[in-house]
This record gives structure tokens, C-alpha cells and sequence, in this order.
């Protein structure tokens, strides 16, 4: 198990760089300055492409970032917010996003696993047509179409939440954004968990542990559950992270300081440390996520982990 982390481990950091690397190069090729105001003369320009070291070679400026990023300095935004170092805008507007992602990915999922275990167990009846119903509208419908729902229904008609983000009342603010993100993973969980249920459900060894006088629920949680966990951890993977890395949209309609308005705002104003920073940080979570989810498969199912380690997977 210990070469089998090392390996993926040393895989995510190599990822890392490559990732760094090109984002370094790309933006480089991007047309625009940050230092677009028009009052300023290309002497004026040149001299603080100087100052922050951008007239330098794209490998130069690489492994400078390189350094000073294993130090914790992720550099400093050059218009959004003058000279304010990129940590500084992150702690106040990261733990939110995450937060509230992190919310969305518990409820989601547990709420998912619940409809998916009752539609399987309750294959073609009324139950399992309501939660095959609740999981099409789920995938279907957007996240900001709920979230405008919400924010009519619980925060403006009933007000048992704020419409919109208060920073004094975080935990009461961040209900209603979380309860609209987590809507398409109840969906995309209780859509799997069904369908993969009544596979394992139906399969021999589940029929030889019934007959053994196993109770149901300890046979739907030890055999059922585990062996259909594989898939269901596949379709969480990517969600995690776009979830806990904020909605662009649903941050706009409950006015959500997070990092998604910071990065499109970083976009539109070539603030290029602050979206090299944002882009590192997503493909960090992504990463991490997915290191997470490789050592959770040699978990679940140790002949995963064992054909990896010979070279087979």
C-alpha cells in the first residue's frame, strides 16, 4: 500500500508542475497587459514589467514562482488589488467557496445514496419512480434555476434565510447556496447507486450471503454498499472539486464572496498572478481530489491497489 501511495503521490506533484508550466506559457501568449491603464507610457509600462520581474524569460519567471510558491508567497495582484499579496485575497474568499462546496458534497451525497438505496430496493414501485423522477429533474434543471427558487421561496417569501451572503452569519448564509449545488450530485449519486445496486443486488454472492441469514440492513451496508461504492466515488470526483471551488453563478445570486467571482474578475482584468494563482489552486484540488480517490479505490477493492502495483492497471 505504501508504494502504491508514493507512486500516485509523486505522479500528482509531477502533474503539478507540467500544469504551472503551461499556464505560465499560455499566459504569456495572451494578448493584453495587467498594467492596461491608459494614462500610463510604454516607459512607464516597461518599468514595472521590471519591477515584477515579467520582462524576464517565461523559465526564469517559472522556477522563481517555483521557489517562492514552496515558501508560501504566491505573488502579488498587479490591478484587482494593487500590491496585496494573492494569500491575503484568498484567506478571506477561499474558506467560503470551500465551505459551502464542502456542504453541497455531504448533503448531495447523502441525500443521493438514500434515494438511490431506496429506488433499488424498492425496484418498480411508486418509490422507485419518484426517485428516478427526482434524479432526471436534478440532472436536468440547473443549479441557478434552484438557487433563484430558494432564494424566492426560503429567503424572500417564508425569510428563514438570508437572500443574500452575510459575512456576519456565515453558517445561516451558506444554506440556501449549499442546498442549490448539491441538487445535481443527489442526482448523479442517486441515479449510480441505483442502477449499480440492483446489479450487486441481484449478483450471486449477494444471494449466497442472504441465504445465510444475514439481516438486510447489515447485507445492503457491508456487501451491497461497498461493492457499488466504486462508481459512485468516479461520478463524486470531478463534482468535489467544481463544487467546492465555488459556482460563478450561484455566488452572483446570493452574493457569495468567493473564488470564482475572483477569478472571472482576474480574467477580464489580465491580473495574471491572480489567475496563475486561482488556476493552481483548482488543479491542486483536482489533483488532490483524484490522489484521494486512486487511494480510496485500493481501498474499497484491494485488487485495484494490487493490480496497479504490478503494472497490470
Amino acid at each position: 500500500m505504501k508504494t502504491y501511495i508514493l507512486k500516485r503521490v509523486l505522479i500528482s506533484l509531477t502533474t503539478l508542475l507540467v500544469i504551472l508550466l503551461v499556464l505560465f506559457t499560455l499566459l504569456q501568449l495572451m494578448p493584453g497587459s495587467p498594467f492596461h491603464d491608459e494614462k500610463l507610457t510604454d516607459a512607464q509600462r516597461a518599468l514595472l514589467e521590471a519591477k515584477y520581474g515579467l520582462d524576464q524569460p517565461v523559465i526564469v519567471q517559472f522556477f522563481r514562482y517555483v521557489a517562492n510558491m514552496l515558501q508560501g508567497d504566491l505573488g502579488v495582484s498587479y490591478s484587482i488589488s494593487k500590491n496585496t499579496p494573492i494569500t491575503q485575497l484568498l484567506q478571506t474568499r477561499l474558506p467560503t467557496s470551500l465551505r459551502i462546496g464542502a456542504q453541497a458534497i455531504l448533503l448531495g451525497t447523502a441525500v443521493g445514496l438514500l434515494l438511490g438505496v431506496v429506488a433499488a430496493l424498492k425496484h418498480n414501485s411508486f418509490w422507485d419512480t419518484l426517485c428516478t423522477a427526482v434524479s432526471v429533474l436534478g440532472v436536468s434543471v440547473p443549479s441557478y434555476v434552484f438557487a433563484l427558487f430558494l432564494a424566492y421561496l426560503c429567503g424572500f417569501r417564508l425569510g428563514w434565510f438570508p437572500q443574500l451572503y452575510q459575512m456576519a452569519h456565515p453558517l445561516l448564509s451558506s444554506i440556501l447556496p449549499s442546498a442549490a449545488l448539491s441538487v445535481f450530485t443527489i442526482a448523479s449519486v442517486a441515479r449510480f447507486a441505483r442502477g449499480e445496486l440492483l446489479e450487486v443486488l441481484g449478483s450471486d454472492y449477494m444471494l449466497l450471503a442472504a441465504s445465510k441469514g444475514l439481516p438486510k440492513p447489515l447485507l445492503i451496508v457491508r456487501h451491497a454498499l461497498r461493492n457499488a461504492l466504486i462508481p459512485i466515488v468516479t461520478v463524486l470526483a470531478p463534482l468535489v472539486v467544481s463544487l467546492m471551488t465555488g459556482s460563478l453563478v450561484v455566488e452572483k445570486i446570493f452574493a457569495i464572496p468567493g473564488v470564482g467571482s475572483l477569478m472571472v474578475q482576474a480574467i477580464q482584468s489580465n491580473d495574471h498572478s491572480v489567475t496563475i494563482a486561482l488556476a493552481f489552486v483548482y488543479s491542486a484540488l483536482y489533483i488532490g481530489i483524484m490522489l484521494a480517490v486512486d487511494i480510496l479505490y485500493g481501498w474499497i477493492d484491494p485488487r485495484i491497489r494490487l493490480a496497479k502495483e504490478d503494472g497490470r492497471g
